[in-house]
């Protein structure tokens, strides 16, 4: 290893991007897969529709579970997230039924939601701020990297030895990932006269107003995205007739424009500043969710329309983070965990009142979304400084 702090921080930044293209392919594997894993369980989808919930749910003790890298030390947490990690998805490989997927999920996803806000801290610590948009970009290429490379091949390994045959493959990944991570990350142990209880960590986050209006801001823009999200699907079916063919395009265009907004983020964010980033991710991301309805008059406006939505919120979504991560520079990992709790209860708010807009047609739900960026933008513009 080399003894070059320059040098072992890029190699940790490229070892973090190859974790969490591990950890978001496991996450985001259960989506186009969920028929299948029905299947071959003998359960119709409803009852894998409750797995899906159970999941999403456990976001909501993220700021819990990831501010422990405050009291515990950064380091210390990802590798025992990454434990848990493979510990769940080894489960499901051990006990392969209904409740076994869902135990092992859970364990699982518990790994993932308390190893994202430690890596953001530890970056936040490591990083200058001038250049933590770089590095938190890099980073977050594992989210549109699972969609590329590892969903396709977790699709390979279904086909040729059944549903199950991920879970351990993705596992040991999880272990060769640990312990690479535990090579490179020196110890971080706060001393005991440095190390916050959790109350004290979630105490100077809520005495800082412009955490509370980042959290706030982070809330509406995920109902925003949300409220589109959970409905494109019956959008595209009920206006084009092609189903199959038009989700799996829009499939393909949500990827590539994940990938771009990250690209962006990467190239810009700390060129604008990420304040002024996330301010124009919000602008534009309202001007998309206007436009989708309008360009959506046929399948491929409605895909350009797509790609608008998604490259925008992705946009925003990353420009945020290293904007989060100097909010509460006393309590990082508890605001990290804080703006994961945020994203876990806007999706909620979201899927619940997506459905009920549609209903008055897809301009309902755009305008709906356009409103809550504007709100966001409001709040970032008069209360959060970096």
């Amino acid at each position: 290893m080399s003894k070059d702090p320059a040098s072992r921080l890029r190699s940790q930044i490229l070892s973090f991007s190859i974790t969490r293209l591990v950890l978001n392919t496991g996450y985001r594997m259960i989506y186009p897969f969920l028929p299948t894993i029905a299947r071959g369980l003998g359960v119709d989808l409803q009852a894998m529709a409750l797995v899906v919930t159970a999941r999403s749910s456990l976001g909501l003790a993220s700021p819990f579970l990831g501010s422990l890298a405050d009291v515990r030390g950064r380091r210390r947490v990802m590798l025992v997230s990454l434990g848990l990690f493979a510990a769940g998805l080894a489960l499901v490989s051990l006990w392969p039924t209904y409740l076994g997927l869902m135990a092992g999920l859970l364990v699982a996803t518990a790994g993932k939601i308390t190893f994202d806000p430690a890596m953001q801290a530890y970056l936040g610590d490591r990083v200058e701020y001038q250049r933590r948009g770089l590095a938190i970009a890099l980073t977050e290429l594992g989210w549109s990297g699972a969609f590329f490379l590892g969903i396709p091949l977790v699709g390979w390994l279904i086909a040729r030895a059944g549903w199950v045959a991920p879970f351990p493959f993705l596992a040991c990944l999880a272990l060769l990932s640990l312990l690479v991570l535990w090579r490179l990350l020196p110890s971080d142990n706060p001393s005991q006269a440095d190390r916050p209880s959790l109350a004290q960590g979630f105490r100077t986050l809520l005495r800082r107003r412009s955490a509370i209006a980042g959290l706030l801001a982070t809330l509406a823009v995920t109902v925003a995205n949300e409220v589109v999200n959970i409905v494109f699907g019956a959008w595209l079916e009920n206006s084009f007739g092609l189903q199959v063919l038009a989700l799996g395009a829009a499939s393909a265009v949500i990827g590539a424009a994940e990938l771009s907004g990250e690209g962006l983020v990467a190239g810009l964010a700390d060129r604008l500043g990420k304040r002024r980033a996330v301010a124009v991710g919000m602008a534009l991301n309202a001007a998309a969710s206007l436009a989708l309805p309008l360009l959506g008059r046929n399948l491929f406006g409605a895909l350009a329309g797509l790609f608008l939505l998604y490259l925008t919120f992705e946009f925003t979504l990353v420009s945020a983070i290293p904007l989060m991560t100097e909010l509460v520079p006393q309590a990082r990992a508890t605001m990290m965990a804080s703006n994961v709790g945020s994203h876990s209860v806007g999706r909620a708010l979201g899927a619940l009142i997506g459905p009920a807009l549609f209903s008055s047609g897809l301009l309902a739900n755009g305008a709906l979304a356009a409103a809550l960026d504007l709100l966001a933008l409001a709040v970032l513009l008069l209360f959060v400084r970096e």
